[in-house]
């Protein structure tokens, strides 16, 4: 793997960002100023839902920025996890904000409010469309296939919630004006919160694995050790280690006990080709041994 595409698709990341930051910035503003036209609590809660948006963009482009730092002696993997903890932090600040969802729901369902149904549905549809580009341009894939880093993913899913809010906005609208049901509104904002907790869940979860240093979850750890094992002149593998650095690298350690009258440069070679084209971890550091020091050593998988 070229040792640039990460830092290429972090740019690719940015350029995203930047774009769905724009046009959310923009419809903030909209749904502000409808909101205060039509009188309804709906448009401007959602106004401040998109403020956190805003806010977990900027936090996004923050951390795409730090993790592309270079190593030091202080840091020598530099500042990679950056991104990891921004996208957490953002998976977390969505749960707060559910909760506040809750609340305020609640007290709607107690006291509803009457709002201006047409008004709501027109800014609702235009939300609507401005979601459905901002979750394109954070889905889509980046040229040549790499995976996106968390700080994308984690906007994805703070843009997901909104696309699903506007709909929400627009049916509670629709039954405001349409039938004159005013709890509709808090309702459809219990559900949304539902919605985006599940939604989330999957990036707080990747997010503390990451941090725990977990085995990735598509890497089987046995699978691994066999291949190892298959390698001509290997005769046992332990103290294997594999976790990620990031969402896009994976570094890897083991030890590994070769025949004396094996040679230790071909079987390396061969390692290295095996852990690159099959598991695609190039991150990685094998320590060939002749004597066996397992015993030695402090227990390991």
């Amino acid at each position: 793997m070229d040792n640039r595409e990460p830092r290429a698709t972090a740019d690719s990341d940015r350029r995203r960002l930047l774009v769905v930051l724009g046009v959310t910035s923009v419809y903030f503003v909209t749904e502000l100023v409808g909101g205060y036209l039509t009188g309804s609590l709906a448009l401007l809660s959602d106004a401040v839902h998109m403020l956190t948006d805003i806010a977990a963009l900027c936090l996004g482009l923050l951390t795409l920025w730090i993790s592309t730092r270079p190593a030091s002696s202080a840091k020598t993997y530099g500042y990679l996890r950056a991104e990891i903890l921004g996208a957490l932090l953002n998976g977390l600040f969505l749960w707060l904000l559910v909760v506040f969802i809750w609340i305020e729901a609640i007290g709607r369902l107690r006291n509803p409010r009457p709002v201006s149904g047409l008004g709501v549905m027109a800014v609702a549809i235009v939300g609507i469309g401005v979601n459905a580009f901002s979750a394109w341009m954070t889905s889509t894939d980046t040229p040549g296939g790499h995976k996106h880093g968390m700080a994308l993913r984690a906007v994805f899913v703070h843009v997901i919630s909104d696309l699903v809010g506007s709909v929400g906005v627009l049916a509670s609208g629709a039954l405001n004006y349409f039938t004159g049901w005013m709890q509709a509104d808090p309702a459809v904002s219990i559900l949304i919160g539902c919605l985006v907790l599940y939604g989330s869940w999957g990036l707080v979860r990747e997010g503390v694995d990451i941090l725990m240093e977990s085995v990735p979850s598509h890497i089987d750890l046995d699978e691994m050790r066999n291949d190892l094992l298959a390698v001509s002149g290997t005769e046992e593998v332990h103290d294997l280690h594999v976790w990620c650095l990031t969402t896009r690298q994976i570094a890897l350690s083991a030890h590994a006990v070769v025949a004396p009258d094996a040679d230790r440069d071909r079987v390396l070679a061969e390692m290295c080709h095996l852990l690159q084209t099959k598991f695609d971890i190039h991150h990685l550091t094998l320590q060939l041994e002749r004597d066996n020091r397992r015993e030695r050593e402090p227990e390991h998988f």
